[in-house]
């Protein structure tokens, strides 16, 4: 398929090619398998869009259960008889359509609706449901993180859906509002901005919180705990707020205190901030097995692991710019499917290197330059295709290798080489001006750098981003790619264990 694009005949026609190769394996669909998704074919769901989640938690301390009730507002693309939702691990009490009744079944990671009346094409219907969730509920896959005196929330990539009933895919953004209870000694929070707080008089307090901007389901960060929030101001007044676990906020402040500065550095970069506010949340949680990731880019909150940032600056500084990145790639430009993760992943390491060696900061191979990491990356970039296939080709069990990561990162920097740093840079702002708040595929990224650099790109991002070999890189005709060995040592897997494994660095 690569081959397509090697004729040039134009930019029009490539572009179409590309639109082509990047849909072509997605598989047709059903209400009942999903959207199709070429990584998670059974997420998602057909027959309508989700306008707007109105999700209200509480928090039962003496079971440790949350009894919750969430309201989606959603408008149908046809007429339908019944609808489903994605919902795992959710006792549900109650449906109800407009209010009325409804009947529903469960199946599979499914929740289906069928209401007393069949909904219509672009009439808007709300879709209530209650339900009891347990955060330390063994479930095949789990977006709850349970700590001592409360839970997190990490449901990237497909567990939003155990947290709250929902169209889990990241091309159905929506907009969302949060209510949490919680007892009088612990603190309820969630994305966005806190717009109410209401002391219920019998030792509970519910706290309202309304994001702004649309949100991907995996995005969604709503936690219960001990903490303490530290708020304070940003570069152009942006509000910061930090969620920290109260017996830990002196010894996490200065890891804290850098956000600010780094605001300062991404914006140059990638343009003003793309949302209300800007925090860390460390989970209130020692064990080290309560995520498989050292942080997560949750919207406007970036949940962490808190010994992480226990330490020096050097040694969390370029991760901490990656999950500040993606506050433009990945949450504002979200991707439309999983297997344009790379957007996301890619752009997050290759700023958060660009980052560590601009401070001084040598990463846990010696390297002290972007173009020495980079070519260093560039030998292994053979290996990585064999084990864990093309950059924006991933299968659910290679969806957070290296590849993904810093084989990302190597595509954008093939590009910077190629079309030279200004444009590159005009390439980046303009793509996240066109999708802001929106979800973008890579064949996107690929038109966008085509038009902005007047070049045909087509071609050359195509195989740079699907192809089995690693193509020459632009300007350094001396790097050579590593023979592929058969018996590989094991695939560095997500972005905080891609270096030596423990150290937690880029």
């Amino acid at each position: 398929m690569i081959t397509l694009f090697r004729p040039r005949a134009g930019l029009a026609l490539t572009l179409a090619l590309s639109a082509a190769v990047l849909s072509a394996g997605v598989p047709s669909a059903t209400a009942a398998d999903g959207l199709g998704d070429p990584v998670f074919p059974s997420l998602g769901n057909t027959g309508y869009r989700a306008l707007a989640y109105d999700l209200a938690f509480e928090y039962r301390a003496d079971t440790r259960t949350v009894d919750a009730t969430a309201v989606i507002t959603a408008r149908p693309d046809r007429t339908l008889a019944s609808l489903s939702l994605d919902a795992l691990g959710l006792d549900v009490r109650a449906v109800r359509v407009d209010g009325r009744p409804a009947g529903f079944t469960t199946h599979d990671e499914k929740l289906t609706v069928t209401p007393a009346k069949r909904l219509h094409r672009g009439t808007t219907t709300r879709l209530t449901v209650e339900y009891t969730a347990d955060p330390r509920a063994r479930l095949p896959h789990t977006g709850w993180v349970p700590t001592p005196d409360g839970f997190a929330v990490a449901g990237q990539p497909a567990g939003a859906h155990t947290v709250f009933p929902c169209n889990d895919h990241p091309s159905d953004k929506a907009r969302f509002t949060i209510a949490v209870t919680a007892p009088d000694q612990l603190l309820g929070v969630a994305n966005g901005e806190l717009t109410r707080t209401e002391r219920l008089g019998d030792g509970r307090i519910t706290r309202r919180y309304v994001s702004r901007e649309p949100m991907a389901t995996e995005l969604v960060q709503v936690s219960v705990g001990d903490y303490t929030v530290r708020e304070r101001t940003g570069p152009h007044g942006l509000p910061l707020r930090d969620v920290v676990p109260t017996a830990r906020a002196t010894e996490l402040a200065p890891a804290l205190d850098l956000t600010a500065d780094q605001l300062i550095w991404a914006e140059r970069r990638l343009g003003p901030f793309p949302f209300e506010a800007y925090g860390l949340m460390p989970a209130n949680t020692d064990d080290p097995a309560a995520f498989a990731f050292t942080g997560l880019e949750t919207q406007t909150l970036t949940l962490y692991k808190p010994d992480f940032l226990r330490q020096g600056e050097p040694a969390i500084g370029s991760h901490m710019m990656h999950e500040l990145v993606h506050s433009w790639f990945g949450d504002s430009v979200s991707p439309a499917t999983w297997a344009d993760l790379w957007l996301n992943e890619g752009h997050a390491d290759y700023y958060g290197l660009d980052y560590r060696y601009e401070r001084g900061w040598p990463d846990d191979w010696g390297h002290t330059t972007l173009v020495d990491r980079m070519r260093h990356l560039y030998g292994l970039g053979d290996q990585w295709r064999h084990d864990a296939g093309p950059v924006a080709s991933p299968t659910a069990d290679h969806l957070f290798d290296s590849q993904r990561y810093t084989g990302g990162a190597l595509v954008l920097f093939a590009l910077r080489e190629k079309v030279g740093a200004d444009t590159f840079d005009r390439i980046e702002r303009t793509f996240l001006r066109e999708h802001r708040y929106g979800t973008a595929t890579t064949h996107d990224y690929v038109r966008t750098a085509s038009e902005v650099s007047g070049q045909d790109l087509g071609g050359f991002l195509t195989d740079w981003l699907y192809g089995s070999r690693t193509p020459p890189m632009p300007g350094h005709p001396d790097w050579t790619v590593e023979p592929v060995s058969s018996t590989p040592p094991a695939a560095a897997r997500r972005f905080d264990t891609e270096a030596v494994p423990g150290s937690g660095t880029l």
